[in-house]
C-alpha cells in the first residue's frame, strides 16, 4: 500500500481505529512526512526507542518550547543537561521509594475508597465517569494539599491542557482555551505557593517549596509549572490507563478471573495495557542534526512524531502484538515502570516519566479495591467499549454491572 493510502492521522477513519493504519505504516511507510502537523511520523519500535533514549544527542525535547510552554510555562520536560538533572533531582524523590509508600500510598488508598463508597451499593455505574476521571485528579490535589472541592476546576483545566497538547490540526479555539488555562492556573496556584512557603507542611507542595539540590531551589514559577504538568499528565494518563485496563480485562474474562484470583497479576495487566492500548499514542521530539531512520533521512531541526501506539505493536518486537495477553513472555513486568521498560508508553531514557511509579501505585490500588467491591463485575449488557482520541486514547465510557455489596 502506498503511503498516501494510509488514513491520515487527523482523519475520522484513523481516530475510529488507528491500529490497521499503524501496521501499514510500520510495514510499508516507516517514515512519513505529515504536512498538516509539519512533522515526520516514525512508527517502528526500534526508531521510537532510539528517539526516546537519544544516546547520540540527536532527538531533543526542544519541541516542548511551543508544544507545552504556552499552557504550563517552562517545565522540566524542556530542560537538558545539568539543568534537567538538578530539576529532576528536586522533584523525583517524592515519586519513588519510601516517600511514595509512606506518605502518598495512604492518600491513594483513601481516595480510591472514598470514590468506591459512593457506588459500591448500587450494582451498576460508569467506571470512566464515576471513577477513572475523578480518582487521579483527587489524588494529586490531595498530595499537593489543595482543596478537593476544586475538582471540577482541575478537571476543566487538565482537559483543556490535554486538548492543547493534542491540537494537531491547529484549532484556534483549542489554542486559546489552553492559553486561558495557563493564566487561570497561575492565578489560582501562585497565592497558594506563597502561603505554603510561609507555613510548610508534609504535603507534596511543601516538599517542592523546601527542596534544594546543590544550592538550587525551585522558584514559584517552577513549582506552578510542575503542578500544572502533574495535574495534566498525571490526570489524563492515569484516567485513561484505569479505564483501559478494565476494558481489556472485561473483554478477556479468563484473564480477568486470573487477576481477581491473584492480585500480583495486576502489575502484568497494567504493563500489557500500556503496551497494547497506551494512554498516550504519540510524543514529539525535535532533531538537533540530520538522522537516518527506517525508511529514509530526517533533516536537522525537524519535528518528529513518535507513534507509541504503533511501536508498541511492532511484530519485530512482540510476538502476536495485536493480542492482549498478560502472560506474554516478551514484556518484562519487573522493569515496566522504570527507565529500563521494554514498552514505550512512559517514554525512555532521561525523560522517562517521573510519575511512572505514582501511576503504578494508583492503578494497582484502584484495580485491587475495585475488584474487591465488584467481585463479579461485567460489562453492561450489549456494551462494547469504544476507544476515543488520537494524541491520548481510551474508552469514553465503561458502564459495568455487579452484585452490590451489603
Amino acid at each position: 500500500m502506498a503511503p498516501q493510502q494510509i488514513p491520515d492521522i487527523l482523519s475520522p477513519e484513523f481516530a475510529r481505529d488507528p491500529y490497521p493504519a499503524y501496521r501499514t505504516m510500520r510495514e510499508d511507510a516507516p517514515l512519513i512526512w505529515h504536512e498538516a502537523t509539519q512533522s515526520y511520523l516514525i512508527s517502528r519500535y526500534g526508531d521510537v526507542e532510539r528517539a526516546f533514549k537519544d544516546r547520540d544527542a540527536v532527538f531533543t525535547t526542544d519541541n516542548y518550547d511551543w508544544q507545552i510552554e504556552p499552557v504550563h510555562g517552562t517545565t522540566i520536560l524542556q530542560l537538558s543537561g545539568r539543568e534537567h538533572a538538578v530539576r529532576r533531582a528536586l522533584v523525583a524523590p517524592a515519586f519513588r521509594g519510601a516517600e511514595l509508600r509512606q506518605k502518598f500510598l495512604p492518600v491513594i488508598e483513601r481516595n480510591a475508597r472514598e470514590l468506591i463508597d459512593g457506588f459500591r451499593h448500587t450494582g451498576s455505574f460508569d467506571l470512566v465517569d464515576g471513577f477513572a476521571t475523578r480518582f487521579p485528579v483527587n489524588v494529586i490535589a490531595d498530595m499537593l494539599g489543595l482543596d478537593k472541592s476544586d475538582h471540577p476546576r482541575f478537571h476543566r483545566w487538565y482537559t483543556a491542557v490535554i486538548a492543547f497538547l493534542g491540537n494537531l490540526s491547529g484549532d484556534q479555539e483549542v489554542a486559546e482555551a489552553g492559553a486561558r488555562t495557563r493564566t487561570e492556573f497561575a492565578e489560582y496556584m501562585i497565592p497558594i505557593i506563597h502561603a505554603r512557603r510561609d507555613h510548610l507542611g508534609d504535603d507534596l507542595l511543601s516538599t517542592l517549596c523546601r527542596a534544594e539540590v546543590d544550592g538550587v531551589r525551585m522558584s514559584d514559577e517552577d513549582i506552578k509549572a510542575f503542578c500544572s504538568l502533574l495535574l495534566a499528565a498525571g490526570g489524563e494518563t492515569t484516567d485513561k490507563a484505569i479505564a483501559s485496563i478494565f476494558a481489556n480485562l472485561l473483554l478477556h474474562p479468563e484473564q480477568l478471573a486470573a487477576v481477581r484470583a491473584d492480585r500480583s497479576l495486576i502489575a502484568r495487566a497494567f504493563a500489557e495495557t500500556l503496551r497494547y492500548t497506551p494512554p498516550v499514542h504519540m510524543i514529539m521530539r525535535q532533531t538537533a542534526k540530520e538522522v537516518e531512520v527506517s525508511g529514509g533521512t530526517i533533516p536537522a531541526g525537524a519535528t518528529v512524531t513518535c507513534l507509541i501506539g504503533a511501536a508498541n505493536r511492532d511484530a519485530d518486537r512482540y510476538r502476536d502484538p495485536d493480542t492482549f495477553d498478560i502472560f506474554r513472555d516478551d514484556l518484562t513486568t519487573t522493569t515496566a515502570f522504570s527507565a529500563a521498560a521494554d514498552h514505550l508508553a512512559f517514554a525512555l531514557g532521561r525523560h522517562f516519566c517521573v510519575g511512572a511509579l505514582l501511576a503504578r501505585a494508583e492503578v494497582e490500588t484502584a484495580v485491587d479495591q475495585l475488584l474487591d467491591a465488584m467481585p463479579d463485575v461485567r460489562l453492561a449488557d450489549g456494551f462494547d467499549p469504544v476507544e476515543q482520541g488520537v494524541f491520548t486514547r481510551g474508552p469514553k465510557s465503561l458502564p459495568v454491572i455487579f452484585t452490590p455489596s451489603a
